[in-house]
């Protein structure tokens, strides 16, 4: 084990996890983020399983622009809407590891 290692051992081992499951602001805390996780999870599985229903069905056979047909701007709009979740996820995460470091910095205040 390298001493970073060693470090955080040491420093997990003496955390109350039942005392922080108690804590009001980790409990809001653990209810917008999974909120949030389920949110985008929910959305983005919605509209890529829709893409093998709707793909053989009249409803994205139809023609959009030329020959390309709705099932490739779908397509494409998919790879779009995982760069924006991405995105958004990523700009989200830094927001939860403040909120995380807080609840952390209310627990030792209380005399952890």
């Amino acid at each position: 084990m390298s001493q970073l290692d060693n470090k955080i051992s040491a420093k997990c081992d003496g955390i109350n996890y039942d005392k922080i499951d108690r804590m009001e602001t980790f409990n809001q805390f653990v209810k917008k983020k999974n909120t949030f996780l389920f949110g985008i999870t929910i959305t983005f599985l919605t509209f890529y399983l829709l893409l093998p229903i709707l793909a053989f069905t009249s409803v994205l056979q139809q023609k959009a622009v030329g020959n390309i047909t709705w099932v490739w701007v779908y397509s494409l709009a998919l790879f779009i809407m995982t760069i924006i979740l991405c995105t958004l996820y990523v700009k989200m995460a830094s927001k939860f590891d403040k909120a995380a470091a807080a609840v952390l910095q209310e627990y030792e205040k209380a005399g952890a």
